[in-house]
């Protein structure tokens, strides 16, 4: 568990504080991160979540471009479990719609079997979303991409259905979809000429999920047509709340880990639950998104240390010793506190619309974590090495001193 410093800070009586740090993370590069970025990191006391909201806002408004439409505050906020099942992620681009629509009542009756074993499931569902004007721009290849991308990635099947100037269905399956269906189909989704619909069927995050994915892609496909979808002048800002506190692991679904970190305090009106169903509680975790793209998160965090106790050493399964420095100062007594930090590189990326974070940063990593102006990270001598008493071991190395059985020289100081 990572030292909490600033925490720390809170109760020692520091009202608040920022800085702009330079972080760094071990994980692959893309066009929307790098190993090295910089964030803009509050931390407040005496603060709730709306605070942290209110006081973010006001500090974008401050400091937007004047070159582009002003923003408008307060920003929208959604929960998680809207976002999943309204647009399959918990960072939406809001900018467009081809909401994800729950169809499950549809076909109730219906004759295809795979919707018929989806259904049957204890938490199983039909979900469709709507590709306006999608046969008028989408080609067959398109769609044969659209369904092997499901089938790859998610393992699901995907139904597509078209209607065409007619107004006449046509799909694999329309078939088996009988008049009724088809009636209250084109009632939920609004369905209109030429528009697709993409069907599918599974568990419900499993389904929202797929589908969030095919929203994203069949939007990429609609724009590469010639469609507008997603205006570049605009900022969709969004709040997204009411995170779960905690996951199943993957490699031990029966044990519990943090879906932000140990130290998000859970909702007030949940906390109950942490006794007897911890896998529902939820947490004052938001993340600030962006069109599409996730530009801050933080959390209000436990200032209770018999609370803190109770989820590190209970629930996480967390050595506690590791943050008795924590667990003491909060047993002094801590202001009810909390903070967020702001992605800096990757908000001026959107902003300027660039294509890459690597656009926004003086002597950025290449995709392989190098420095290309210094070519760092570079072998060094040994005796470059040698007024710091340190001594690197090289994979090489390491197997010919295995075999040699000489002690081991890994690196030291």
């Amino acid at each position: 568990p990572r030292v909490r410093f600033k925490q720390l800070l809170m109760v020692g009586g520091l009202d608040r504080y920022f800085q702009v740090a330079r972080c760094y993370r071990d994980e692959g590069s893309r066009p929307d991160r790098q190993p090295e970025f910089t964030q803009i990191d509050i931390e407040m006391s005496f603060v709730e979540q709306t605070g942290i909201q209110r006081l973010v806002e006001g500090l974008l408004q401050y400091s937007w471009p004047g070159d582009k439409d002003p923003l408008v505050t307060p920003f929208p906020s959604m929960t998680f479990a809207e976002a999943l099942a309204t647009y399959g992620t918990d960072k939406p681009d809001t900018r467009f719609g081809m909401k994800i629509v729950d169809v499950s009542d549809v076909f109730r009756n219906t004759e295809l079997r795979f919707l018929q074993d989806a259904l049957a499931k204890p938490q199983g569902t039909v979900k469709a979303i709507r590709v306006h004007d999608g046969a008028k721009y989408l080609r067959k290849e398109d769609i044969e991409f659209i369904r092997k991308f499901a089938v790859h990635h998610f393992s699901q099947e995907v139904l597509p259905i078209f209607l065409n100037a007619k107004k006449n269905w046509s799909s694999p399956f329309a078939k088996f979809i009988m008049e009724e269906e088809r009636l209250e189909l084109a009632r939920s989704l609004e369905i209109q000429e030429e528009d697709i619909v993409l069907l599918t069927a599974g568990e419900h995050e499993k389904a929202c999920s797929l589908l969030g994915k095919l929203r994203l892609e069949c939007a990429d496909l609609l724009e590469m047509r010639g469609a507008v979808l997603r205006d570049p002048a605009v900022f969709s800002f969004l709040w997204v709340v009411d995170f779960p506190l905690f996951l199943a692991k993957e490699e031990s679904p029966t044990e519990l880990e943090s879906a932000h970190h140990p130290f998000t305090a859970p909702n007030s009106s949940d906390i109950h639950l942490l006794y007897t169903e911890p896998e529902k509680v939820r947490g004052q975790h938001y993340d600030l998104v962006l069109n599409g793209n996730e530009i801050g998160g933080g959390s209000v965090r436990i200032h209770d240390a018999q609370l803190q106790r109770y989820i590190l050493e209970t629930l996480l399964k967390e050595d506690v010793k590791l943050l008795s420095h924590l667990l003491q100062a909060l047993d002094y007594g801590a202001p009810p506190h909390g903070g967020i930090a702001l992605g800096l590189d990757r908000l001026v990326c959107l902003v300027t619309g660039a294509p890459s974070i690597r656009d926004v940063i003086a002597f950025p990593k290449s995709y392989r974590g190098q420095d290309l102006m210094s070519n760092a990270p570079d072998s060094v001598s040994p005796e470059e090495l040698k007024p710091y008493h340190i001594h690197v071991l090289w994979p090489a190395d390491s197997e010919e001193e295995s075999a040699s059985a000489t002690p081991s020289k890994h690196l030291s100081s």
